[in-house]
This record gives structure tokens, sequence and C-alpha cells, in this order.
């Protein structure tokens, strides 16, 4: 397969922010760049969402208000749903 160059331009921090977000999923540019025109010939348009999981604030918030409740000792835990439900006398 003969290979070609291809030379865009963007925005600096639009380069850099990419770039961080393809390494954390293992990419790099142009392994990126490669998948994104190959699916695109595929399925005929912009075809896929890729993205990391990032918790909204709100999701955050819960989830941080999780780790506190599971972490503090004086907190009643359950280790069955019997055992929660005779505590709430459902």
């Amino acid at each position: 397969m003969a290979t070609t160059n291809l030379n865009i331009r963007t925005d600096k921090e639009v380069k850099e922010q990419a770039d961080a977000v393809f390494s954390a999923l293992g990419l790099n540019m142009t392994t990126a760049i490669n998948l994104f025109l190959r699916t695109s010939i595929r399925e005929q348009g912009i075809p896929f969402s890729l993205k990391l999981d990032v918790p909204n604030e709100v999701t955050a918030s819960a989830i941080e208000e999780g780790r506190r409740i599971a972490s503090d000792t004086r907190v009643k835990g359950y280790r069955n749903v019997d055992d929660l439900k005779a505590d709430l006398d459902l």
C-alpha cells in the first residue's frame, strides 16, 4: 500500500488537547486520524463517537459523595439486600 502525507492546519491548543485525549486512549495522532478516515469511508459519513468516560459535574459530585459514605466508619453498611430491607421495614 502506497502512503502519502496529509498536512492539516489546526489551532495549537486544539492539537495539544486532541493529542492528550488520543494518548489517554492509547493512540497517536496519525493512528487516530487514519481511524477516522477509514471509518468515515466505510460508513460514508462521520461515523462514531470515541470519547473518554468523563462524568459531568452532578455525576462527579455523586461519585465523591459515595466515596465519602463508603469510607465513613460511622455509616452502617449492609452485606445483603434482606438486611437493608429489614432496617427499612420493607
